[in-house]
């Protein structure tokens, strides 16, 4: 499965990288700092990804924003997006599926939790059929 991750954090992009490194199965991880570098990404490349993993606060362009660019795209607006955050704002959450999220994931504090918490979401996804751009 393709994911592309959207943090602009490199802390939590080496705890994402990892988490997917631990795992059975084998994952391209293609990343991105923030949201305007992710739809420069998409719009530019001719592989998309199966599944994008999201950071709701990033600089330029936050989640919010990147996700409301997303959706007005028709050939990637169906690209099933996760938020995955620390924000335990209720208006994030409902903000973001009024827009048309998969998911909506917190990041725990723990890293055992953390990567087990990867470990289900992808797993999830692999069996999941999804459209390929």
């Amino acid at each position: 499965m393709k994911i592309l991750l959207i943090e602009d954090d490199m802390i939590e992009t080496m705890k994402f990288q990892r988490a997917i490194s631990k795992l059975d199965a084998k994952h391209t991880l293609v990343e991105a700092k923030n949201g305007e570098e992710a739809l420069n990404q998409l719009q530019s490349s001719n592989v998309m990804p199966d599944i994008i993993l999201l950071d709701l606060n990033m600089p330029l362009m936050n989640g919010i924003e990147f996700l409301n660019e997303l959706k007005s795209h028709e050939t990637i607006k169906y690209l099933p997006t996760i938020i995955l955050t620390t924000s335990e704002n209720r208006e994030d959450l409902l903000e973001c599926y009024k827009i048309g999220i998969a998911g909506y994931i917190l990041k725990p504090l723990k890293y055992e939790d953390y990567e087990s918490k990867i470990k289900r979401v992808l797993e999830y996804w692999d069996n999941n059929e999804l459209v390929k751009a």
